[in-house]
C-alpha cells in the first residue's frame, strides 16, 4: 500500500515521514506541477523503510542517461528503495510542452527501458557501454562519469499503461505495471490482464515476475453533503481524463466511446463545466469506489480488485491524515480476515 501525495516540495520531507509512521509501504511522487525525483531525495533522508516511487516520471522528456543517473543515485542513497515509475505522457505535451520528439511510443518506451538497463549494466559489469537502438544511442562512458557497481542493485522499473500496446511492453521488459486511475474493474479484468499475461508468456516470463499497481479512486463520505461535494469533484476529474483520446479505449469498453469524443471536442474549447455535467452517476460509480466509511470502502476495493492487483496507491493528505490512515487500516484488517481476499493477492500483507 502506497501513499500518493500532491504536495509542494517543501512539504515532502515531513509528509513522507508521516506516511511511513502510519504504516504505508511506499510514497509516490507524480510529475504534475513539480519534478518527480527531487521530493524523493528529501523523503530518502526522512525515512528508513518505505519505497520511493516516481508515479510517474515522463520518460520522453528526458534522456535515458539522465534518468539512469538520477534513479541510480536515489536508489543507492536510500539503501535500495527506489522504484522508477515511467510513463509516456501524450503527444501534445511531449512535443509542445517539453519540445521533445514524439514517435512510436510503445517501441520507443521498450527501447528506453533496455537503454536504462544497458547503462546500469555497464557500471555494474565494468564493461564498455554499447547500446545502439532505433531511438537511443549510448556508446560513451568514460571513468569520471561512471559511478561504479551499485551495492544495492538497480532500481525496479514500472511502466504506466492504459492501452494494450504499452501493457505489452510492460509485460515484456518491466518489473511493474502501473495502471492509470482512469480504469475500471471490467477493463482491468477483460482487457489489461489478458494482454499482460500474453506478453509475459511471449517473453518467457511468469505473472510473479511483474507487480501490478493501481491508484484507486475512493470517495469516503459519511454525510449526503460530503458525498455530493466529492462526487461533483469526481465528475470534473473524470471529464478531464475522459477528454484524452489515449484513454478512450476504457470508455469504449463500456459503450461510452461517444462520450469520450464529445469530451475531447469540448476540451478544445475549454468548456470544462459543460464537460463535467456530461459525467453521469453511472460513470462516476463505475470508476470510483464510493462508501460511507473506510471499512465499507475497503470491502468494495477488495471486491473489485482483490484477486487482480498486487499493490494499491491511495491518496494521503498529511494535513488531514485520518482518512488515508483509516482506509489503510481497514484494508489491512479486511485482508486479514478468513473470509476476505488473501493478503497475498494484493501484496499488502
Amino acid at each position: 500500500m502506497d501513499a500518493a501525495f500532491l504536495l509542494d516540495f517543501a512539504q515532502w520531507r515531513s509528509a513522507a515521514r508521516q506516511a511511513e509512521d502510519v504504516g504505508f509501504d511506499g510514497v509516490v511522487s507524480p510529475e504534475l506541477a513539480h519534478d518527480p525525483f527531487l521530493p524523493l531525495a528529501t523523503a530518502a533522508g526522512a525515512t528508513s523503510r518505505v519505497d520511493l516511487i516516481t508515479g510517474i516520471a515522463v520518460a520522453f522528456a528526458r534522456s535515458p542517461m539522465t534518468v539512469a543517473v538520477t534513479a541510480s543515485d536515489l536508489h543507492r542513497g536510500s539503501d535500495g528503495r527506489m522504484i522508477l515509475g515511467l510513463g509516456t505522457q501524450v503527444k501534445a505535451h511531449i512535443s509542445r510542452r517539453y519540445s521533445m520528439t514524439w514517435s512510436h511510443p510503445a517501441a520507443r518506451m521498450r527501447e528506453y527501458v533496455l537503454a536504462l538497463r544497458a547503462i546500469w549494466s555497464s557500471w555494474n559489469e565494468r564493461e564498455p557501454l554499447r547500446f545502439e537502438g532505433e531511438f537511443y544511442r549510448h556508446t560513451l562512458m568514460t571513468p569520471v562519469f561512471d559511478p561504479g557497481p551499485s551495492p544495492v542493485g538497480d532500481p525496479r522499473i514500472f511502466l504506466a499503461a492504459v492501452g494494450p500496446a504499452m501493457t505489452e511492453v510492460a509485460g515484456e521488459v518491466a518489473d511493474g505495471l502501473m495502471l492509470h486511475g482512469f480504469t475500471t474493474p471490467a477493463f482491468v479484468r477483460e482487457v489489461t490482464m489478458p494482454r499482460l499475461k500474453s506478453a509475459l508468456t511471449t517473453a518467457g516470463r511468469r505473472r510473479s515476475d511483474i507487480e501490478v499497481t493501481l491508484p484507486v479512486m475512493a470517495l469516503i463520505a459519511a454525510t449526503e453533503r460530503e458525498r455530493t461535494e466529492k462526487v461533483e469533484a469526481a465528475r470534473a476529474q473524470l471529464a478531464f481524463y475522459g477528454s484524452t483520446p489515449a484513454y478512450r479505449p476504457v470508455l469504449e469498453h463500456h459503450g461510452w466511446g461517444a462520450l469520450g469524443d464529445e469530451l475531447h471536442r469540448l476540451s478544445r474549447d475549454g468548456a470544462w463545466t459543460t464537460m463535467a455535467a456530461l459525467i453521469d452517476d453511472q460513470v462516476v460509480e463505475t470508476f470510483n469506489v464510493i462508501a460511507e466509511s473506510p471499512t465499507a470502502a475497503a470491502a468494495e476495493i477488495l471486491r473489485r480488485y482483490g484477486t487482480t492487483i498486487d499493490r494499491l496507491q491511495i491518496g494521503f493528505d498529511p494535513t488531514a491524515p485520518s482518512e488515508g490512515a483509516a482506509l489503510l487500516a481497514a484494508i489491512r484488517t479486511a485482508t486479514a480476515t478468513p473470509d476476505a481476499v488473501p493478503a497475498t493477492d494484493l501484496g499488502i500483507a
